[in-house]
């Protein structure tokens, strides 16, 4: 992944009372392995949703490279809340966006597969302490040895997003550079049709 300085970012209470429009998303990932994404309002606090997208890591790092890279999730109004086949939605409606279960995905237009939002694990969130100081970068932290052998180190990205909400079934993620900084764009979009 490539490599951000840190920024001169602070997080300061510039935070409004609902989950303000700054949040820190880490996408991270064992290089054999797929990538997960972690949003939370602040560095130091725990995770307000984890995805594990349709993606390994090392074509995430491939697609970055190319400078722009846009991951849409939707999933359907309704899906698999309502099995008796009554109202429409009703029960989809209720839940908010970044809880619903499963999600189609696609990487630059093209269908990768399925995300799944998950509990954090107990390594999701040793991740997210290791990178407690972290406000924006991308490196690699030590694997676990045992069960991802010897080149089994953890890649990460992290940085700020500027979060919009265009309605309970739409809300996207833009990730903010430093300033000055011509770096990678990515755009994730969540959608509920």
């Amino acid at each position: 992944m490539p490599i951000l300085l840190s920024s001169g970012f602070s997080d300061g209470p510039n935070r409004g009372g609902v989950s303000g429009t700054r949040v820190t998303g880490t996408l991270f990932g064992y290089r054999k392995g797929r990538v997960s994404l972690s949003i939370q309002e602040t560095p130091k606090c725990l995770p307000s949703a984890v995805v594990e997208l349709a993606m390994q890591t090392s074509v995430l790092q491939k697609e970055l490279g190319s400078g722009m890279l846009r991951i849409a999730l939707e999933c359907e109004n309704g899906g698999n809340n309502n099995n008796n086949g009554g109202s429409n939605g009703s029960s989809s409606n209720k839940m908010k966006l970044l809880d619903e279960p499963l999600w189609t995905m696609y990487c630059n237009g093209k269908k990768t597969g399925y995300g799944v939002k998950r509990e954090a694990t107990a390594e999701d969130l040793q991740v997210m302490e290791l990178l407690k100081p972290v406000s924006m970068g991308a490196g690699v932290l030590p694997g676990n040895a045992e069960t991802e052998g010897v080149e089994g180190e953890l890649a990460y990205m992290r940085a700020f997003f500027e979060r919009v909400v265009g309605s309970k079934d739409s809300e996207t993620f833009y990730m903010l550079s430093p300033e000055g900084n011509n770096g990678p764009e990515l755009t994730i979009f969540f959608v509920r049709v």
